[in-house]
């Protein structure tokens, strides 16, 4: 027994003398270094195999450039949490210019000639605001009464509507109110602006014919809360301009555009 006891109170201290010569090895390891060393975890999905299986070395670098993968869509994620849709919708009567307009401000020459086959011709353009990212998406509702069918597709959820007619074709302004009142049944709140386009071919008509033109666009203008602008795609007079306007009424930017009222001119009435 008295050996027992011995052999015990050894191996105690011999243990004891292990642990303090393992602490003190420890700290000089971790002078010598200088710093404490990190060590980074690799996901669980790419520590923990499937039941029954063992994860290999190509199993985890997989797993590894999957997560680097997700992190730069991630990434670009960041990136287009920048860019603002906005959604503009283009109505008026056939063979007034609507395509020529937009084809004009979009900058797609090769869209002008392209048949319309379900009434709806739409483009994009993106600008860049401030740091941020404007995609205008632009609907173009054909003129025809099949075509209207799809006026609450291109109406709803828009933030401007451009009411259009041709200069030259009076009954294609007193189309306008009609036009007006059907969109309206679908967006109330869309900004109204009303466009008279083939400016370059109205400047030929007699002035008095002008005269009565422009004093009728303007009124339908003052009953819509509209503001009117006279255009023409083919020499680009006002087209940018628009939608310089439809922006800075939208994003509260400052504008400088002065009011035109001069009959022989493009004229701009807000």
């Amino acid at each position: 027994m008295v050996q027992y006891t011995l052999r015990r109170r050894v191996h105690r201290r011999v243990l004891v003398l292990r642990r303090c010569i393992r602490h003190v090895m420890d700290r000089i390891i971790t002078c010598c270094l200088g710093k404490p060393v990190h060590y980074r975890m690799l996901p669980i999905s790419v520590m923990t195999p499937p039941s029954g299986s063992i994860a290999s070395p190509d199993t985890a670098v997989k797993a590894v450039r999957r997560q680097k993968s997700s992190a730069a869509t991630s990434g670009r994620e960041s990136v287009d949490s920048n860019l603002v849709s906005l959604k503009i919708s283009l109505l008026g009567d056939s063979q007034i210019g609507k395509t020529s307009f937009l084809v004009k401000y979009v900058g797609d020459d090769e869209k002008e000639g392209e048949p319309q086959t379900t009434g709806l011709n739409f483009m994009d353009k993106t600008l860049i605001i401030r740091d941020a990212r404007i995609s205008y998406s632009i609907w173009e509702v054909g003129g025809d009464k099949k075509s209207q069918d799809n006026m609450q597709v291109a109406c709803m959820d828009s933030v401007a509507i451009l009411f259009m007619f041709d200069l030259t074709s009076r009954c294609t302004l007193n189309s306008i109110p009609t036009w007006y009142h059907r969109a309206r049944k679908w967006n109330q709140t869309a900004i109204p602006i009303l466009i008279g386009t083939k400016f370059d071919d109205f400047i030929q008509l007699p002035l008095d014919l002008q005269w009565a033109i422009a004093s009728q666009a303007r009124a339908y203008a003052k009953a819509f809360n509209a503001t009117l602008f006279f255009s023409s795609a083919t020499y680009n007079i006002n087209v940018n301009k628009i939608f310089k306007f439809i922006t800075a009424k939208l994003f509260d930017l400052p504008w400088t555009v002065e009011r035109n009222l001069t009959i022989g001119e493009p004229i701009i009435d807000f």
